[in-house]
């Protein structure tokens, strides 16, 4: 597909060279937006808007909208007045919104600018909800219909209004002050009898929205009521917008990226990272480091003092890796599972208890068959022969099963901690589990050796 796609961009270089605009207007009207904004994101250069202005109007604008925000600063800074009134007026609110959160504030001024009053009106009241919330994602371009009309007079309102609408498939019915009341959908108004009342047809029991409810929660219900829009309310039940899937599936992906990137020990980052410099890179990278830096100073200071310790039998020294690893690795394992089951809402805070419990029973399960195969293995392999080889491959094996319940039950346990009080969750996540994982298990690992070896 990548070499496809390399071909193809070659040729429409070539033919932007040789001037044959028909020849590539035939070309990409064939094609789909996301795959044009790909093409026009490999050229990056001065033919870009010669190639924007081949697109058919309703196309272009498409187009535009899968464009990252480098191609489309480029685009912008080279059209004219009338052309960039032309791809604004083609927008939907939400994607205008979108495009001006990007841009830097002399784009935006000329982006409105070209905006009609109305649209300017619709993306200021956008941009007054808080950032990640469903007001900041929703569109207000919906079918809104009265429940006292008939299937006709709906379907001769959807063909009216219809065209500049974002989605017509689910309409949304309101009373006199505006307040939701109902949904019907196109195939109810087209297999009803055009005499029928809207009231009669709509489903009442509507699942909405908050404005101010979180847009990952909101995303999430996509998923588990396979809507294709959600409708969005004031605090009085008032529809102000919609939620439409496209939206909720962007931002999935986006909450998705920046849960890696906090697992990863890494700050979220807007942009792609091919487009990132060094020094963005660096900057969410390097505060994660130095404090797990400093965290890891822990580890130093509890293995400087059972120094005695580990001077009397130095063997112990050698094992310390394969433990804290084994522990930091149990650790991760329990709290990516967690953190996994909170962003789908299977867990909350009050199921701690029942989650501490069957990590608890999973822990012991693994850690004795660590403990076996490794008091196994050390006994024929590492230790034979060794003076006091089954004592040592005991504390060994003990301490894996220590190690692991302990670390099955602190991976499991910070994650709802965090959610409890406000936090990400994702932070818990490996870095910094696997921190403290290794400064318990090292406690573990000397309490039971002074214990059974006497040092």
């Amino acid at each position: 597909m990548e070499q496809v796609n390399v071909t193809l961009t070659e040729t429409i270089r070539v033919l932007l060279e040789e001037k044959k605009y028909n020849t590539l207007r035939d070309i990409l009207i064939t094609m789909k937006p996301y795959d044009i904004a790909a093409v026009f994101e490999e050229l990056q250069d001065e033919k870009m808007p010669i190639l924007f202005r081949i697109l058919p109007k309703e196309l272009a604008a498409e187009t535009f909208v899968e464009m990252d925000d480098e191609t489309q600063q480029f685009l912008i800074h080279g059209f004219s007045d009338s052309e960039l009134k032309e791809v604004v007026d083609e927008l939907f609110v939400d994607d205008a919104v979108d495009l001006i959160e990007e841009m830097p504030a002399n784009v935006v001024k000329r982006i409105l600018r070209q905006a009609d009053k109305d649209m300017r009106k619709q993306i200021n009241e956008l941009l007054k909800y808080p950032e990640d919330s469903a007001g900041s994602i929703m569109t207000t371009e919906f079918i809104i219909l009265r429940p006292e009309m008939t299937a006709e007079m709906a379907i001769k309102r959807i063909r009216r209004t219809g065209v500049d609408k974002e989605t017509i498939y689910t309409c949304y019915v309101t009373n006199d002050y505006g307040k939701l009341i109902g949904i019907a959908t196109v195939k109810d108004l087209l297999l009803s009898d055009d005499d029928a009342l809207v009231k009669e047809m709509m489903e009442e029991n509507v699942i909405s929205v908050n404005t101010l409810d979180d847009q990952e929660q909101v995303a999430q219900m996509f998923s588990n009521y396979n809507f294709l829009a959600l409708p969005v309310v004031d605090n009085e039940n008032r529809l102000v917008g919609i939620v439409t899937i496209d939206d909720a599936i962007d931002v999935i992906q986006e909450e998705a990226t920046e849960d890696i990137e906090k697992m990863a020990a890494v700050l979220p980052s807007d942009k792609p990272y091919m487009k990132t410099s060094v020094w963005g890179i660096y900057k969410k990278r390097i505060p994660w480091l130095l404090v797990l830096m400093l965290s890891a100073t822990f580890t130093s200071t509890i293995i400087s003092s059972f120094e005695g310790a580990l001077a009397s039998v130095i063997i112990l020294s050698s094992f310390i890796p394969m433990i804290t690893g084994s522990g930091g690795n149990a650790g991760s394992q329990a709290s990516v599972s967690v953190i996994r089951s909170l962003s789908l809402g299977e867990i909350e805070f009050k199921s701690m208890f029942k989650v501490l419990w069957k990590e608890f029973r999973v822990s012991i399960l693994c850690g004795v068959t660590l403990a076996v195969a490794n008091f196994i293995k050390l006994m024929l392999f590492d230790l034979n022969g060794k003076e006091g080889a089954f004592w040592i491959a005991l504390v060994v094996s003990l301490t894996l099963i220590g190690t692991i319940m302990m670390s099955k039950l602190v991976g499991s346990s910070l994650p709802l901690l965090a959610s409890k009080i406000g936090f990400d969750p994702a932070v818990m996540a490996n870095p910094l589990i696997s921190t403290v994982c290794d400064s318990l298990s090292l406690l573990i690992y000397f309490a039971i050796a002074t214990s059974i070896l006497g040092i």
